[in-house]
């Protein structure tokens, strides 16, 4: 199918990719904390017959080069751009720490239709990187909403890695020990997926070393289910935290974090969860 790319520019800085026969679903397309990767995504959900805004919410020209206190509003706008260009339906799609913003999304914006979770967080964060002022580390939200600080769990500055691998650092037990850490904080910081009827496709590997996902998407589908709320759950245990969907190339390697899994494995999460989450983006309307 061909495809037509917009540069956005101005308040959104993102890319708008359509199918040329034009499209009635929209999908927001949310890159995860490294800030990148979001342009083939587009092109391979435009060439479904969705119309793809990818946005680029933090690290770019102009915008915080951490994540601390980003207003939700800056994806009710893009939801706004989309709504404008006359779609019908209204989906996000999220990895990692754009998983988590696009599940608070869904729960303060009702137009949303469907959101798809790559590698979600069932709770809400503290600040990765620097704060608002660029330099300093303050242990705040990572997101607001309305000007108030959404609640978050803390974490433990002090915190280092049992073990590196090739040089890289698993993150993965510095959120595993945020629960018993602020155990408080955590409670209030649970992200309420029983305040949206929106539909819900996870996606999680068991092998993901950044954060523990697959533990994350449980709690968030039983936490739908105790609402009534049908969740579709895909899981592989060998892969990790970057699932690469259905005509994807191997995501970037890192030079810093541990991600787990592998190529194989990751691509067959994706390949697993493709039909899923075309469906649910899609809607009744394909």
């Amino acid at each position: 199918m061909d495809i037509v790319e917009q540069e956005i520019a101005g308040p959104l800085d993102g890319v708008l990719v359509r199918p040329s026969s034009g499209g009635v679903a929209g999908v927001l397309v949310l890159h995860g904390s490294y800030g990148r990767g979001i342009v083939e995504r587009c092109r391979l959900l435009a060439r479904s017959g969705l119309v793809a805004l990818g946005l680029r919410w933090h690290g770019g020209e102009g915008q915080p080069s951490g994540i601390c206190e980003i207003p939700i509003e800056t994806f009710t706008r893009a939801l706004d751009l989309l709504r404008d260009a006359g779609l019908e339906r209204l989906c996000v799609l999220g990895l990692s720490k754009g998983a988590e913003a696009a599940l608070w999304l869904s729960v303060l914006d009702r137009r949303i239709d469907a959101v798809v979770a790559l590698s979600p967080t069932a709770v809400t964060w503290q600040n990765l990187g620097p704060g608002t002022d660029g330099q300093s580390r303050p242990g705040r939200s990572s997101w607001t909403w309305r000007g108030e600080p959404i609640p978050f769990v803390p974490l433990n500055e002090e915190w280092e890695p049992e073990a590196y691998e090739d040089g890289l650092i698993p993150l993965r037990g510095w959120y595993e020990a945020g629960r018993e850490f602020c155990p408080d904080q955590y409670e209030t910081a649970v992200i309420p997926m029983e305040k949206t009827t929106a539909e819900f496709v996870l996606v999680a590997g068991g092998d993901d070393r950044t954060w523990p996902s697959l533990p994350a998407a449980e709690a968030l589908r039983d936490r739908r289910a105790a609402a009534g709320l049908p969740t579709v759950l895909v899981e592989r245990l060998a892969a990790g935290h970057r699932p690469t969907l259905p005509g994807e190339g191997p995501a970037t390697p890192s030079t810093q974090l541990l991600y787990g899994g592998n190529h194989a494995e990751d691509a067959a999460l994706g390949a697993d969860a493709g039909p899923h989450i075309l469906r649910a983006l899609h809607g009744r309307i394909r």
